[in-house]
């Protein structure tokens, strides 16, 4: 049983490392900072990680298509969406309605914003 826990362990601290490369891009880019190379790294090192060259080339290389404005307006709206219809109280299905409506006519294309994230960390 201690095995399992370790590889799963294991896997939740390789998680959360390599988040730490996109919340530094997110750093950088809310403070109006370009994202490179070197200021990833930087941030990296401020935080005390010890960073990987490859994935930080890797990182940049795949945020150069993306419009993390959108895609992060994106990604904060979706649970919104999502859990609105669950909070609406069961007098007021209409209003949950327009809603659904709205998320079903926007493009597939949305959704592709942190695609280029996701095929970094597999």
């Amino acid at each position: 049983m201690l095995g399992s826990m370790d590889s799963v362990t294991s896997s939740v601290e390789k998680k959360v490392n390599e988040m730490e490369y996109v919340y530094a891009a997110m750093l950088l880019h809310s403070a109006g900072k370009g994202i490179d190379d070197k200021a990833v790294s930087s941030v990296l090192k401020a935080a005390g990680v010890e960073a990987d060259g490859a994935r930080v080339t890797a990182l940049v290389a795949s945020l150069n298509e993306v419009d993390i404005d959108e895609a992060m307006a994106t990604a904060v709206a979706a649970p919104v969406a999502s859990a609105a219809p669950s909070a609406s109280s069961g007098g007021a299905p209409s209003e949950a309605a327009p809603a659904e409506e709205e998320a079903a006519e926007e493009p597939e294309e949305d959704a592709g914003g942190f695609e280029g994230l996701g095929s970094l960390f597999g």
